[in-house]
Order: structure tokens, then sequence, then C-alpha cells
């Protein structure tokens, strides 16, 4: 059994898409993450660093948004992935990256795409 962490909508500006103009105009972006881990010792502890800080992943996640582009919106929620699961705690996350400008024709409310990554064995 593990436990979670949840940081919700997080938001930035970036450049990512397939269409030059997404490229070139920009739009926001929104990630949720969810990490499993164990919070057992930091509850102990009640020391930080037995956690995920996570108003510092938040700012990781928020770079990734904003930072290089990528085509496609599930290379950005590798990037987040991978970001989380450098924190030796985590032993897996789930990332749901929002695109709520996303260029379709028909009325919507939202794209998003979800993966989920767990860390690799040793």
């Amino acid at each position: 059994m593990s436990d979670e962490i949840t940081l919700t909508g997080i938001r930035a500006f970036g450049y990512h898409g397939v269409y030059a103009h997404e490229r070139r105009e920009g739009q926001e972006f929104i990630a949720d993450v969810v990490l499993s881990l164990s919070t057992r010792a930091a509850a102990v502890s009640d020391d930080v660093l037995d956690t995920v800080h996570y108003g510092e992943l938040a700012e990781q996640v928020a770079a990734i948004l904003a930072g290089e582009p990528a085509n496609l919106l599930e290379t950005v929620a590798e990037r987040i992935a991978h970001a989380a699961l450098a924190w030796p705690i985590v032993d897996a996350v789930a990332v749901t990256l929002h695109k709520p400008s996303a260029p379709i024709e028909v009325p919507f409310g939202d794209v998003s795409v979800t993966i989920r990554r767990t860390r690799e064995p040793a």
C-alpha cells in the first residue's frame, strides 16, 4: 500500500504543439501530478526532508511546461514524470497534462493526456 501526494492545476504558458502557430503564439498548459510514495517516515519525523517538497516539484513542473517546446503532450508529460521520479522516495507517478486551448475545430471543454510511470528496477 502506498500514500499519495497530489498537485492539481499547475499552470504555465508554453509553446508545445505540432502547428507553427502553436509554437509561435503559445498557450496555457495545465498539469496534475499524483505521486505514489510512503509518507510514513515524514509523518514520524515531521521533516520535509523525509518527503517530496511539493513546492519545489511544482516549480519543476511549471518550468517544464514553460520550457523546451515539444510536438506532443505525451512528450511533455513524460518529462514531468521523469522529474517526479527523480525524487528517490517516489515509487510511481501519474501525470495528466491538459491543453484547454488545443486547436480543435469543434466545441470542447478540454483535451488531456494521462501517463503513469513507475521507478525502473535498479
